[in-house]
């Protein structure tokens, strides 16, 4: 049986992913910072006899990351799916800045997943497929920059995920691990918006199909859910 880890687990495209991936037959990990307050997600673990686990994790918390590799330590992990994130785009025109809130997209959106790999890479190597997936968005991409400008914080914290996402496909290269990003569309989740035009069905099912097919010579990519190239 394939295992998965998601982070952000308990809603939006991480709750989708848990689904569908539990639906076909995985093992799955579902990291979440209130696992008592996830009700669906519970919901979906009680239903599977323990093919589907719930964790308490929060990712900007180095402490938190810690103990849950302390707790998975020995369990492979076939995909570390880094899907957590946030958006705080009140304040992302130009001359509204909110420091502060750029450092926490940063912390979240960049350095957390990057702290994921480091602490369960020992779990991943141990895997089948061997394979990091990191949840990115186009708004990343330098090229779609060059025509739209704001959101300042969110578009850096995920230029700067990409960067780290090239770093590990090089990094791990040798022990056999193959890491790429996702824009997963314009999603209609609490984040994208109800107006947006792609469900999380489609979004999830599109980019379950690409991971499937994933191989080494795939390492550094950043693809959409349909699995077209983005640019960067």
């Amino acid at each position: 049986m394939p295992s998965i880890l998601i982070t952000g687990a308990n809603r939006g495209l991480g709750l989708t992913f848990a689904k569908q991936y539990a639906a076909a037959g995985w093992r799955v990990y579902a990291g979440c910072r209130a696992p008592d307050e996830a009700d669906t997600l519970n919901a979906v673990a009680a239903t599977t006899a323990g093919q589907v686990s719930v964790h308490g994790l929060d990712i900007g918390d180095g402490a938190s990351v810690a103990a849950l590799a302390t707790e998975l330590k020995g369990a492979p992990l076939d995909v570390l799916l880094n899907n957590a994130g946030i958006y705080l785009g009140e304040k992302e025109g130009f001359g509204e800045t909110d420091y502060d809130d750029w450092l926490e997209t940063l912390r979240i959106n960049t350095l957390a997943p990057l702290r994921m790999v480091e602490a369960l890479i020992d779990n991943v190597v141990a895997s089948e497929r061997k394979q990091i997936v990191l949840i990115s968005s186009k708004m990343g991409s330098m090229a779609d920059n060059a025509t739209t400008g704001g959101a300042y914080l969110y578009r850096s914290s995920k230029a700067a995920l990409n960067a780290v996402m090239r770093s590990l496909a090089v990094d791990l290269a040798e022990r056999g691990v193959t890491v790429m990003a996702f824009h997963p569309g314009w999603v209609s989740t609490d984040m994208g918006g109800h107006d947006a035009p792609v469900t999380p069905a489609v979004s999830i099912h599109g980019m379950r199909e690409v991971i499937e097919t994933l191989t080494p010579a795939d390492s550094g990519r950043f693809l959409d859910y349909e699995g077209k190239e983005v640019p960067w």
